[in-house]
């Protein structure tokens, strides 16, 4: 890990901690698609995460396609395999992030994926997208989800930082090229870099000798298909040993109304005793559902 710091990056608009809000944050990723904030997990937190995952990262093949690319490596399900992936994934700034620009438009917000990448000399860069195209839903209408890039070693413009096209984002996804130059999201390990899935971006290419390893942790709208199938990585038996506010992340959650349930209740029954047999359906419904539903319910009283 090299330990020499960098310049402030392009697009940057905080310069310690104490000057994190949620709104503040959201503010900026509201007007450029992104926001880097330094120092937010301490260095040797990140240490020791990454050291956790050094055997996954030596064992993993490298990736086959021109998207994830040839001299790239990625695996999952970073929560089984490090118990300190969960301090990134539910740091309370990021959560409420995500909350607050995600929640108009869904009842709860679900894991999208958690992803270690390791970028190795000579790959190239990466072809430009938004991550919202895995979803072919309308464009420029909602967000879909949030990216948080964590790395685990210095990001630099030479081996293979994000590269950001600022304000491509929301609306600016409809047309066909962006109106702004490409930034480079050169950061340090314990800063994050959140950008919208509207936001167009890639991985740079790596033109050094060393391997850039990081994280990358993504949260969508409930009702959506997650990138990572999150039951399968984490089935009860693994996500019993998660906080309940993680496992809900997870997808132990309904989103209403009774979306993912689990013989029709909420699938956190998985989390405590064995369910075996049929159980009866429970509502789980929006609050304007329950407004029209007692309404039409009281209509049938009287006519009865």
């Amino acid at each position: 890990m090299l330990d020499e710091p960098l310049p402030a990056p392009l697009g940057q608009r905080f310069a310690a901690p104490l000057e994190y809000t949620a709104e503040a944050a959201i503010a900026a990723i509201a007007a450029d698609g992104f926001a880097i904030l330094p120092a937010l997990m301490p260095r040797d937190g990140v240490a020791v995460l990454e050291a956790d995952l050094a055997p996954a990262f030596a064992q993993t093949p490298f990736c086959q396609g021109a998207f994830y690319g040839a001299q790239t490596k990625r695996f999952g399900r970073l929560l089984a395999r490090s118990s300190h992936a969960a301090d990134f994934v539910a740091h309370p700034l990021i959560l409420r992030i995500a909350q607050q620009i995600l929640g108009p438009w869904c009842d709860t917000i679900q894991l999208n994926l958690t992803q270690a990448v390791a970028i190795h000399p000579g790959a190239p860069a990466q072809f430009p997208h938004r991550d919202q195209d895995m979803w072919r839903g309308d464009i420029g209408v909602r967000e879909y989800l949030i990216n948080v890039m964590w790395p685990f070693t210095n990001y630099t413009a030479e081996n293979g930082a994000t590269v950001l096209w600022p304000r491509s984002h929301g609306a600016q996804a409809q047309e066909s090229a962006p109106e702004t130059d490409p930034i480079v999201a050169e950061m340090t390990p314990g800063s994050a870099l959140i950008f919208l899935g509207s936001t167009l971006h890639g991985a740079g290419g790596n033109t050094t000798d060393h391997v850039r390893r990081g994280m990358i942790v993504s949260y969508c709208l409930g009702w959506l298909k997650p990138y990572e199938n999150q039951w399968l990585a984490y089935p009860p038996t693994v996500a019993r040993g998660f906080a309940p506010e993680l496992a809900a992340l997870v997808g132990y959650c309904q989103h209403r109304p009774n979306l993912g349930n689990y013989e029709g209740q909420c699938p956190s029954i998985l989390l405590r005793d064995p369910v075996d047999g049929p159980m009866g359906a429970v509502d789980a419904l929006r609050p304007d559902q329950v407004v029209q539903l007692e309404a039409f319910v009281a209509g049938q009283r009287r006519a009865a």
